[in-house]
């Protein structure tokens, strides 16, 4: 059953989540100031699936049911359905000017029921039907999943069984007839909190000694022992604010991080699809860093759209846009966002089978996405910030704009002079002007920097990570072989 956003959001008040912001519990959560535009831009993934002219995009055929499915719970059955993805993930950037929070849940699906496969290939186990079933479980309900990988890791140089805490990384602390017990946390983990379930991944790849950190498996988000707290954005107390509209840049959609925190949380074996199988972990998170650096070539560039968009309206409204530099700047701004685009079809394109049945994409080519997209959008933000000047981040409050308290000579209010001095081009009101450049703000410094810039940077893996798969990917041995036939060296 496709849901509507409305719906979805009905859906949160029946889970038990625990939540904590500012050092208290957050009882209702889902009405919250802060945490509510990320629950509405979640929600623009269901509604988008309602309507006819986005259906293509948005649903798929269950590989597994033969039903009508949300593409974010899909099995990539063909380099089309890759495709499809990237352009579903652009289509809904352009739409919220955000993160829209469901791309990990997706990418780790995929990457759970290839590995699954194999590690069952190997060791006779359950875990492919294990996750199967809970897939078409998630299907049924249109559930939406948190992919979690990243754990806290402690002391970077040292692996997990020798961390002086063995909670920094997820793990197995009993094993049961009936199934596990783990503890530990997963950090900044996007959506989380707006999740039905989750779905747990190793975070690096293991050797034997650390086999009980090797493990995966769903569960609920409102499971005992399980709760989230949540992370901090820039200027996220606006949003607190009476009245907060203008200020808020991006007032409606937002994205999410949390911390996730597993204190002794039971697993029943049918939600466990890897249990101390450390040869399969890395495996596990190549595949879904691959996936995910690919999303980076959707979501990112369709978000970029409104960022240029934005800037192109700031041009015009402060009177510039025939300037031949504003022009030329929108030109790199345009030609640096196509090539983030051309990465993630390209990567697509080269898709294959796995011994699954689902597709994977080109590892070399996401990760060469994913790369660019650590470098590309902060130029693309730095040039929107220069198209839009200093006012950006200089403006006087919307409660300034709005105030009747007379300051002036001849009586006028301070709304009255902030509207007189910060008018620009007849094209736009003053209002106008003050909201295209609170928006750049909340993208390029605010709450949204989190879902654009920094994301960018940091989500997926680090730019090293990137770089470490591109060396391991690139066959420079064989590049060296088509070198030497030319030169003719034996």
């Amino acid at each position: 059953m496709l849901m509507t956003g409305e719906q979805y959001i009905e859906s949160l008040r029946k889970l038990k989540t625990r939540v904590y912001m500012f050092g208290e519990e957050i009882e209702n959560w889902v009405d919250h100031p802060i945490i509510r535009p990320s629950i509405n831009c979640v929600a623009v993934t269901y509604d988008l699936a309602q309507d006819p002219q986005y259906a293509d995009l948005m649903t798929a055929k269950s590989s597994l049911t033969g039903e009508t499915i949300n593409r974010f719970a899909h099995l990539h059955q063909s380099a089309d359905d890759l495709r499809k993805k990237v352009k579903m993930q652009r289509l809904l950037g352009q739409k919220t000017a955000s993160c829209f929070q469901r791309c990990v849940g997706m990418d780790a699906f995929n990457a759970v029921f290839s590995t699954t496969f194999e590690t069952d290939k190997k060791y006779g186990t359950n875990y492919h039907e294990n996750f199967k079933n809970f897939l078409i479980e998630v299907q049924k309900n249109d559930w939406i999943v948190d992919g979690a990988m990243t754990d806290p890791k402690g002391d970077r140089g040292l692996p997990p069984h020798k961390q002086k805490d063995a909670d920094l990384f997820v793990h197995i602390v009993e094993r049961r007839d009936d199934g596990i017990v783990v503890s530990g946390a997963k950090t900044h983990q996007t959506g989380s909190i707006n999740s039905h379930w989750h779905i747990i991944m190793p975070t690096q790849a293991m050797k034997e000694e650390d086999k009980d950190f090797a493990v995966s498996f769903a569960c609920p988000s409102d499971a005992e022992g399980m709760y989230m707290i949540y992370g901090r954005q820039s200027c996220d107390t606006r949003k607190l604010e009476e009245g907060a509209d203008v200020d808020l840049g991006n007032a409606k959609y937002g994205g999410q991080e949390a911390l996730v925190v597993f204190d002794n949380v039971f697993i029943p074996n049918k939600y466990i699809f890897q249990a101390g199988e450390y040869d399969f972990a890395g495996m596990m998170v190549e595949r879904f860093a691959g996936y995910h650096r690919q999303s980076y070539g959707g979501c990112k560039v369709g978000v970029g759209d409104v960022v240029i968009g934005a800037a192109a309206l700031a041009a015009e409204y402060n009177g510039a846009q025939k300037a031949s530099h504003v022009k030329d700047k929108l030109i790199e701004m345009t030609h640096l966002n196509e090539t983030l685009y051309c990465c993630g079809i390209a990567c697509s394109a080269e898709g294959y089978a796995t011994e699954a049945g689902n597709y994977q994409i080109d590892l070399l080519l996401a990760n060469v996405c994913k790369q660019n997209v650590t470098r590309f959008p902060y130029e693309i933000v730095r040039l929107a910030e220069d198209i839009a000047g200093g006012l950006m981040v200089t403006m006087p409050s919307e409660a300034d704009f709005k105030s009747d308290l007379k300051v002036g000579r001849n009586g006028e209010t301070i709304g009255e002079i902030c509207n007189k001095f910060f008018a620009a081009s007849p094209a736009c009101t003053t209002e106008e002007r003050m909201r295209v450049l609170r928006f750049l703000e909340n993208i390029c410094l605010g709450a949204a920097a989190v879902g654009y810039r920094t994301e960018s940077m940091h989500g997926a893996g680090s730019p090293q990570a990137q770089r470490i798969m591109i060396s391991r990917q690139g066959n420079i041995e064989g590049k060296k072989e088509l070198a030497k036939a030319i030169a003719g060296i034996k």
